[in-house]
């Protein structure tokens, strides 16, 4: 079944790009198209989306582009890594498939988050060439997180929902606030993954949505326009607002999820590679599921 997922999802965007390269969108029609924009019926989304470009999308990417990295340096000098024993049992965590969907994303958010502040700070590139070119790797990336967005929320889904220990992991954040190593009330999954699950799969796909509406510039959604009322302007201008708003969140929870599995948890990224966690790992941060395997005979 999974191999039919994704199969479907691949012929999906193949059937895509082939409409795409049969449209109007590559010609000499795009520009004619751009002139009509100021003569349709608009909402007046223009000032609004022009004074976010100009003074507030930019300034807040760059502060959280320096500023998370620097919060999370700050706290490896003050409070430091937690250090798990690799000597004990292994817990199997992550099946292949959690693997290769995980690797899929984490790849393509590698290229997906650095080509977006290229095209987002372009005219500091020289714009041009270079940035053209961060723009279509930006697009293929997107097109490889699309495949795996769809099973990444399925096959997670259940261990994501919230519940109380959420809430007590958010009160003590989690315990990464101190050096001691106390257990930490969390299943399977704390509530910042948690957090950036709900983040990667469902405000993923609302930026390949916007993306998508913003890259194909002339494709006419007429159903869209006519559920919405929104004209072909006001939906790039509106797919626009939302794609930088979501970028923003995408950002600054990627850049805490890459510090929490590489840094702030020595070792905690192998469980990806390989499927397994360490118990001791396992005891102390995820101490809820640990119970529960105990409880099941599974440890």
């Amino acid at each position: 079944m999974k191999k039919y997922l994704f199969l479907s999802i691949a012929s999906l965007f193949l059937a895509s790009a082939a409409f795409a390269a049969d449209s109007q969108i590559w010609d000499a029609m795009r520009i004619q198209n751009i002139y009509g924009y100021g003569q349709v019926e608009s909402l007046g989304l223009g000032p609004l989306f022009t004074m976010l470009q100009a003074n507030y999308f930019a300034q807040i990417f760059l502060a959280v582009l320096i500023g998370v990295p620097a919060v999370f340096l700050l706290h490896y000098l003050v409070i430091g890594p937690k250090v798990f024993s690799h000597d004990g049992k292994k817990i199997y965590a992550f099946s292949i498939f959690n693997r290769i969907v995980h690797q899929v994303a984490a790849i393509s958010f590698i290229v997906l988050i650095p080509t977006g502040f290229i095209m987002t700070f372009g005219s500091y590139f020289g714009g041009g060439e270079f940035v053209r070119m961060m723009k279509d790797l930006h697009g293929i990336a997107t097109i490889s997180f699309g495949i795996v967005v769809i099973p990444m929320f399925l096959m997670w889904i259940k261990d994501m929902l919230p519940n109380f220990d959420d809430i007590k992991w958010m009160m003590i954040v989690g315990g990464y606030l101190s050096k001691e190593k106390k257990p930490v009330p969390a299943g399977k999954f704390n509530a910042g993954q948690k957090s950036w699950y709900w983040i990667a799969t469902l405000g993923g796909m609302v930026m390949i949505l916007t993306g998508a509406t913003m890259y194909f510039l002339d494709f006419d959604i007429e159903m869209v326009r006519s559920m919405t009322g929104l004209s072909q302007i006001d939906l790039l201008r509106v797919a626009a607002i939302l794609h930088a708003f979501f970028g923003m969140l995408v950002v600054a929870l990627f850049f805490t999820h890459v510090y929490m599995a590489v840094f702030a948890i020595k070792g905690a990224i192998h469980s990806i590679i390989t499927g397994y966690k360490e118990e001791e790992e396992v005891e102390i941060l995820h101490s809820s599921w640990y119970k529960k395997l105990k409880k099941e005979g599974k440890i």
